[in-house]
């Protein structure tokens, strides 16, 4: 089963992942977490300064996780969507024609959950932007990117609340 956690950043999508990895019902999957460090130390431009090819990157990634059998990740292709939509870096056209590609990708994920902001502090971990404006702008951009390919997502959940209450109702969607 391939599991996706979306949503904007520092909304506890690793911490969530990082503590069902942990749980028996989860003991066959993998689990990845973005890797923005390691990619920003090879020089890959991130958040409002996100260039194409950076996102290519990203897409690949995500691309690489499809191809599991039994995956669970904190970013969907409808994140690096998002971030590709909000970059300053890329022009109009490079923004469609990349969502055109990636948006081929949506329906590979059984289940979606987006986590939502709702009641959490931005945590600057030095990598990640603090701004709360463009934070929102990447939360209405994965929102509006979940309407416009909800015909491609099979299952579609949102997550809020503790870390404890996230892993319940998640377990409750895919029947676990």
């Amino acid at each position: 089963m391939k599991i996706g956690l979306c949503g904007t950043m520092s909304v506890g999508k690793t911490t969530l992942v990082n503590a069902l990895k942990e749980l028996p019902e989860f003991k066959d999957y993998i689990t990845r977490t973005e890797r923005s460090k390691e990619l920003m130390a090879q020089g890959i431009p991130l958040n409002t300064d996100s260039t194409l090819k950076g996102q290519c990157v990203f897409l690949a990634e995500r691309s690489s996780e499809l191809m599991l059998e039994n995956i669970i990740t904190d970013r969907t292709v409808i994140d690096v969507m998002a971030f590709a939509n909000c970059s300053a870096s890329m022009d109009i056209y490079e923004k469609e024609d990349f969502e055109t590609l990636a948006a081929q990708l949506v329906r590979e994920y059984d289940y979606i959950f987006y986590v939502s902001p709702e009641g959490v502090e931005i945590e600057d971990n030095g990598i990640r932007e603090t701004d709360t404006n463009y934070r929102v702008a990447i939360d209405r951009s994965i929102n509006t990117l979940l309407t416009k390919y909800n015909h491609r997502i099979k299952n579609l959940h949102t997550l809020s609340g503790s870390t404890e209450e996230r892993i319940k109702l998640l377990k409750q969607a895919i029947s676990l």
